[in-house]
């Protein structure tokens, strides 16, 4: 039984022909038995110089912005008075010319979305225009129609008064055109 675990923790399995594998077989098992391709190669052959080479130059660079940086120290050191006023005067500078570009920028981007809206607003307003005439004629229409109905009710109870006042029954006390309403 502790060579049964043995071999599952070491993983030495059986093959077909009952002797155990090599770790070394167990690897190449692993590992696909095809080797990179011509482009792969080339890709290689051809970015890992390319890649040394600008390891180096980055190297270089960084030595000289050392060496470069020792040696003005001493000048800036003797030249601070002048330097610390030209430096933040020149941020200064720099920083109000960047807020005011961007200040304009969003200015006239406001601007342009305005100016886009309103053009919209009068493009669309014939059609408001024309959709309120018409309302407006249908109201002076049904108006009109409401006047013309309320002219006949008032002339068909004059009609009405006035051929029961004329039919002789009554003096003023009577009362007698109230009694059709």
């Amino acid at each position: 039984m502790a060579d049964r675990d043995r071999s599952g923790i070491y993983g030495q399995h059986q093959q077909g022909g009952g002797r155990p594998m090599a770790m070394g077989e167990q690897v190449k098992g692993m590992i696909h038995d095809k080797g990179p391709t011509a482009s792969q190669a080339l890709t290689v052959a051809t970015l890992f110089p390319l890649g040394g080479l600008l390891l180096v130059l980055s190297g270089l660079a960084l030595a000289a912005t050392v060496v470069g940086l020792a040696l003005a120290t001493p000048v800036f050191l003797l030249f601070s008075p002048v330097l610390v006023p030209a430096a933040l005067l020149i941020g200064t500078a720099v920083a109000g010319f960047l807020t005011s570009g961007a200040l304009g920028l969003g200015g006239l981007s406001s601007l342009t979305c305005l100016a886009n809206t309103a053009r919209q607003a009068f493009q669309r307003t014939p059609d408001y225009v024309e959709e309120a005439r018409r309302r407006m004629a249908e109201a002076a229409a049904q108006a009109g129609h409401k006047t013309q109905q309320a002219g006949h009710a008032v002339q068909s109870r004059a009609q009405e008064a006035g051929a029961g006042a004329g039919g002789g029954a009554g003096g003023a006390g009577t009362g007698g055109g109230r009694a059709s309403s």
